[in-house]
C-alpha cells in the first residue's frame, strides 16, 4: 500500500521536507505503507543537468524550465493515479500559494483515491475545491494518526 505526501514544497520554508519526515516512519512502521514523498525525490525522472539547474530556468529560460517542470507533473501524477492507495495532503498557506498539491488532490478525486487532509487553517479559510476533493479533514497529524491506525493498522 503507498501512501503519497502532498502538500507545498516550493513556497514552504523547509521546502515541505519536515512534516513529511515526521510522519513517515508512522506510516511505514507503524502500518507498513510504503510511502513516496515528493519533496525528497528530487531527482524524479529528471536528467542530472536538470535536476541542478531547473529551479534557475525558472527565471533564465522559460522554455526550459516549463519543459522540466511538465516531466515532473507527469512523474507526480503518474505515481498518484497508478500506485496510491491513498494521498495525505498538509495544507497550510505555502500550500495555496503553489499549485501542484492542488492537481495531485484533484487527481487523486477523480480517480476514487482517498485523500486525507491535515489542516490548522480554519476550514473557511481552505478552498472549497480542495475541501471537495478531500475524503476526510482532520486538524492534527495526531487525529490523522489515529484515523489510519483504525482504518489500515497492522492486524495480527
Amino acid at each position: 500500500m503507498l501512501a503519497y505526501l502532498s502538500g507545498g514544497i516550493e513556497f514552504a520554508g523547509d521546502k515541505g521536507k519536515g512534516w513529511r519526515r515526521a510522519l513517515r516512519p508512522f506510516l511505514e512502521e507503524k502500518l507498513g505503507h510504503q510511502v513516496y514523498d515528493p519533496a525528497e525525490d528530487e531527482k524524479k525522472n529528471l536528467t542530472d543537468e536538470e535536476a541542478a539547474n531547473f529551479r534557475t530556468w525558472k527565471t533564465n529560460d522559460l522554455d526550459r524550465f516549463r519543459r522540466t517542470v511538465r516531466k515532473i507533473i507527469h512523474w507526480d501524477l503518474d505515481l498518484i493515479e497508478k500506485r496510491a492507495a491513498y494521498v495525505i495532503c498538509y495544507w497550510d498557506r505555502e500550500a495555496g500559494r503553489g499549485a501542484g498539491t492542488q492537481a495531485e488532490l484533484t487527481a487523486a478525486f477523480r480517480k476514487g483515491i482517498p485523500v486525507y487532509l491535515v489542516s490548522e487553517l480554519p476550514t473557511a479559510e481552505i478552498s472549497g475545491w480542495i475541501l471537495g476533493c478531500a475524503e476526510r479533514v482532520f486538524a492534527s497529524f495526531d487525529e490523522l494518526k489515529m484515523f489510519l491506525e483504525k482504518k489500515y493498522g497492522l492486524r495480527g
